[in-house]
């Protein structure tokens, strides 16, 4: 199968390395930076340069760009996707993405569902990429019939994000769906979970971007530049992600800023219990809260049991 992917940086890299190391496709990749491109060539990862011939040949497409720059390249080459192709975008939204490439996607006779990789690392780049990224990861799938309602389709500008009236892109079939799955899961993937864009976007905002916002924050004490010798397990766990892509979360910030907002007003809301128990010097309230964290990290990591009560 011929595997083409946009994006040599951390996940669209990886992506390129997982396929040649466990599966037999052939990869034809592209890069801005021309010096990525030629390093993936020369270590064996790509086995071509992905052009508009070699675009049209393509049985799946993967798309590892920010957000905006996946809509404007789909936009710009959808007459050169080959029938039936899967094209799959690999960024950290879903709703944007789908509402704008889903119905041309129905127009040029292509497959599109948004894709995220629950994997990766506080470095960026095509230097940290590596083939055994996914491996035990979740990937997560949004075609387009996932949903009671599916996505909101319809479509933008290039480069911009408003959709339009349009008609929904036609649900692929199952066996088309399950070949998807197939894929992902040679790639060292433990799991594949469809989901509805929407359902990604509220979920990822508290799993992924708040923890990165909680992260990029705690470091701004005066107390972390006093840290050396004070410092463990603990410390180095909450301030893991505090180094990151600032462009690209930025844009993914603010691409989902309605979901992000709701949770980081959560957070501070939970926060400011702390503080007022430890303001009024009442034990009892700070052990309850404390067990209701505990509670909490119990049913995270058992599903099956009752959610506890929040006392706030």
């Amino acid at each position: 199968m011929n595997i083409g992917i946009v994006g040599l940086g951390l996940i669209g890299g990886s992506m390129a390395k997982a396929i040649k190391e466990f599966t037999g496709h052939t990869v034809w990749g592209q890069d801005k930076d021309f010096k990525t491109q030629a390093q993936a060539l020369a270590e064996g990862v790509l086995d071509g340069v992905l052009d508009e011939e070699s675009l049209g040949q393509c049985q799946i497409l993967l798309l590892a760009l920010y957000p905006r720059a996946t809509i404007d390249f789909l936009f710009a080459h959808a007459d050169k996707i080959s029938k039936n192709a899967w094209v799959v975008d690999l960024c950290g939204v879903k709703e944007p993405v789908c509402q704008a490439v889903a119905p041309l996607a129905s127009r040029h006779g292509f497959y599109f569902a948004g894709g995220h990789p629950m994997a990766g690392r506080e470095r960026s780049g095509y230097g940290a990429a590596e083939a055994r990224l996914f491996c035990g990861a979740s990937m997560l799938l949004t075609p387009p019939d996932t949903g009671p309602d599916g996505p909101v389709l319809g479509k933008p500008a290039p480069g911009g994000l408003a959709p339009s009236a349009a008609q929904p892109e036609a649900p692929a079939p199952a066996s088309l769906l399950q070949g998807l799955e197939t894929f992902f899961l040679s790639l060292g993937f433990r799991t594949v979970h469809f989901t509805s864009p929407a359902e990604h976007d509220q979920v990822i905002a508290y799993t992924s971007q708040l923890a990165h916002v909680l992260s990029n924050a705690y470091v701004k004490s005066t107390a972390a530049l006093q840290y050396e010798n004070f410092a463990g397990g603990s410390f180095q766990d909450l301030t893991r992600v505090a180094t990151l892509n600032v462009e690209m979360w930025t844009e993914l910030f603010f691409l989902n800023r309605e979901n992000l907002i709701k949770e980081i007003d959560g957070l501070c809301g939970r926060l400011a219990a702390y503080s007022d128990a430890l303001n009024r010097q009442d034990a009892a309230a700070m052990a309850a809260l404390l067990q209701e964290g505990c509670d909490w990290k119990a049913r995270i990591s058992s599903p099956g049991k009752a959610a506890p009560k929040i006392s706030l």
